[in-house]
């Protein structure tokens, strides 16, 4: 699935036949669910980036907006027969279908991390208060650390981010 889907990003060089299949099995399926209204249409489209994404383990793929979502119902809805409506949907996979990338900040904290974990243990066992952490081996100390040093970037990161959308709705809603 993951070589099928990096077809589909443009990173390959497949053949007319290997994307036809791909998508053609993805409308398919598709098509088979209720997509009537647009909630039944944008929940079939997240159907499809979690078979995406738990395909293969690390290969994650970010799910388009739900404005755009909701711009291919509208051209869903507006087609008249069956084959328009795929080219609608394969047209929309192919330009929504992006790898999901790690922000730098993130690769930026798992690097930076592990030396000062192990520099601050080091420090720490001086501290006659935290003698204690003398007793914790550095295979558990290190990746604790460094794992809860990641999770608290992107915690923050997604925080910060709300905040960002929020204030922006605000804004459009006084200009509006």
């Amino acid at each position: 699935m993951g070589l099928a889907t990096s077809f589909l990003m443009g990173n390959g060089s497949p053949t007319t036949q290997m994307v036809n299949l791909i998508t053609g099995s993805l409308f398919s399926s598709f098509v088979e669910k209720d997509t009537n209204t647009f909630p039944e249409f944008h929940t079939a489209f997240l159907d499809i980036y979690n078979t995406f994404n738990s395909a293969l383990p690390g290969k994650h793929y970010d799910v388009p907006s739900n404005q755009e979502v909701e711009d291919c119902f509208v051209k869903w809805k507006e087609a008249e027969n069956e084959a328009k409506k795929k080219q609608v949907f394969v047209e929309f996979i192919k330009e929504s279908v992006n790898l999901n990338k790690p922000q730098k900040v993130t690769l930026i904290t798992g690097l930076v991390t592990p030396p000062a974990a192990m520099v601050a243990k080091k420090a720490g066992e001086r501290v006659p208060a935290l003698k204690i952490i003398k007793v914790i081996p550095d295979v558990l100390f290190v990746p604790t650390v460094t794992f809860l040093a990641l999770i608290s970037v992107q915690v923050s990161r997604n925080v910060f981010h709300r905040r960002m959308v929020h204030r922006d709705q605000q804004r459009d809603q006084q200009n509006t």
